[in-house]
């Protein structure tokens, strides 16, 4: 046999038998470029009217109902291609896509999350230090504290008022509005502060905000800052100190989605994990016109501490909807649920070559290599996952590649570094198979996250062909 023959039989082989790890910038047409493109701006108008979850879930049921989807109703009936949903108390929304096949089949889930890291305000946030007016704090989820200071913030929530009435406040996003402030201490008198760990550099207890430094006047009368700061809040808002008890108010980056690098391959923004994967969901669920089998999206609440409360995957609301879908047709839910598949849409960590350490480069998500197919998460010895077995990870792999999708194999870190869990673990306890499919991020958690564009734009293309699947 010849070199060159010899040389020819390797090529094949190597084509044949390994897996390359390519960026799929390198072959992308200019036509599917500029699609990645498109549904990158879309995104990033979505990520701007959506910087808490309520505003998430509003942003995606207008969203939705633009694609005609309309409120679930049990008396109705319903026919393949018809669209529903049901919102979960203004901080989670289920949509769902009827199937040409009877939900006795099963239906196609895909569970993405709509919170964020952020800094919430505490029941009693507002107290006065020497001439200045604060918000006392409590960080949520898994952030970097340090990251969040002298960082302009914005203020969105909402407070019920004594009288039952809801105001709904957001402050700080547009040029014009004041931003609040977590101050920091200056370098040339940090040097014990330097000398904490990491972790420790920023306290909990100093995310402070500022919020007023001037003290009430009104004519002779005189009065604290604190008064002053309460006053302006009682004459804008009719919010008295007592109305922090029952409000929810989030501190979040006062930035927009905006593109990272000269070439623009990167949306950059706070919030993409996980409202990345949810747009994408989205946007898969309203372009089915009839799927073969029912599609059930969950855009949930509460992922980044651990999916509790009524609004989080550990509550039982998904299983309630899709109870309610299998009582049109007369059929147990268990029969439904153990015939379903589910997509846990969740983002990973994107190798930084910055800091190589914590990844192992064969098992690690890149940059520009599409969707990231996790088969478990979880921390060191695979603790608090669902670990998906080999025959649903093999279907969906043979989806994704049908669908001439681009995809990747992850996991989150090297194994002993950490790790985390995502909403897989939920879903499966409903005896449904359920791996994680998501765009690698990098920078995940900071207040400014980037993902790049062509990565979005796949993950949406393997949601849509996980939902149309035969």
């Amino acid at each position: 046999m010849s070199d060159t023959k010899k040389s020819e039989k390797i090529k094949e082989l190597e084509q044949l038998l390994e897996t390359k790890r390519e960026n799929y910038g390198k072959t992308v047409s200019a036509e599917e470029s500029a699609e990645a493109t498109a549904f990158a701006e879309n995104f990033k108008d979505f990520l701007n009217k959506s910087k808490t979850e309520r505003e998430a879930v509003t942003t995606a049921v207008a969203y939705a109902t633009g694609a005609g989807f309309v409120p679930f109703s049990a008396a109705e009936t319903y026919r393949p291609g018809d669209k529903v949903y049901a919102v979960n108390r203004g901080k989670a929304v289920t949509l769902a896509v009827f199937g040409k096949r009877p939900i006795a089949d099963g239906v196609r889930i895909i569970a993405a999350h709509m919170d964020a890291p952020r800094i919430d305000l505490k029941p009693v946030p507002v107290y006065e230090d020497n001439g200045i007016a604060y918000f006392k704090t409590h960080y949520y989820g898994g952030i970097k504290k340090y990251q969040w200071t002298a960082l302009p913030l914005a203020l969105h929530g909402v407070a019920v008022l004594k009288s039952g009435a809801s105001v709904t406040i957001s402050v700080g996003e547009n040029d014009d509005e004041p931003a609040l402030v977590i101050t920091d201490l200056l370098p040339h008198l940090a040097d014990k502060q330097m000398n904490r760990k990491a972790r420790e550099i920023i306290r909990g207890e100093e995310l402070n905000a500022v919020a007023a430094t001037l003290p009430y006047r009104d004519g002779d009368d005189a009065g604290s800052v604190k008064l002053n700061l309460l006053n302006i809040l009682y004459n804008k808002y009719g919010i008295t100190e007592a109305d922090f008890v029952s409000s929810e108010f989030e501190l979040v980056p006062a930035l927009k989605a905006r593109d990272v690098g000269f070439d623009r391959s990167l949306v950059g923004a706070y919030g993409q994990d996980d409202r990345v994967c949810s747009y994408a969901a989205l946007m898969a669920a309203a372009a089915l016109e009839a799927p073969e089998y029912t599609s059930v999206i969950a855009l949930t609440d509460k992922e980044e501490i651990g999916s509790d409360g009524p609004t989080g995957l550990s509550s039982r609301y998904l299983e309630y909807f899709i109870n309610d879908l299998a009582d049109l047709e007369k059929v147990a839910v268990r029969k439904v649920l153990s015939k379903s598949e589910c997509l846990s849409a969740d983002v990973s960590a994107a190798f930084d070559p910055t800091f190589p350490d914590v990844l192992e480069k064969n098992n690690a998500a890149y940059i520009g290599g599409g969707p990231c197919l996790m088969k478990y998460s979880g921390s060191r010895g695979k603790a608090g996952t669902n670990d998906a077995d080999a025959e649903f990870v093999g279907k969906v792999r043979n989806t994704f590649d049908k669908a001439g999708v681009p995809w990747q194999m992850c996991e989150l870190g090297k194994v002993d570094e950490g790790g985390g869990g995502t909403v897989a673990k939920y879903v499966s306890a409903l005896d449904v198979n359920t791996v994680d499919v998501g765009v690698p991020l990098l920078s995940m958690h900071a207040p400014f996250e980037l993902a790049s564009k062509l990565d979005i734009w796949n993950t949406y293309k393997a949601f849509a062909a996980f939902l149309r699947g035969a």
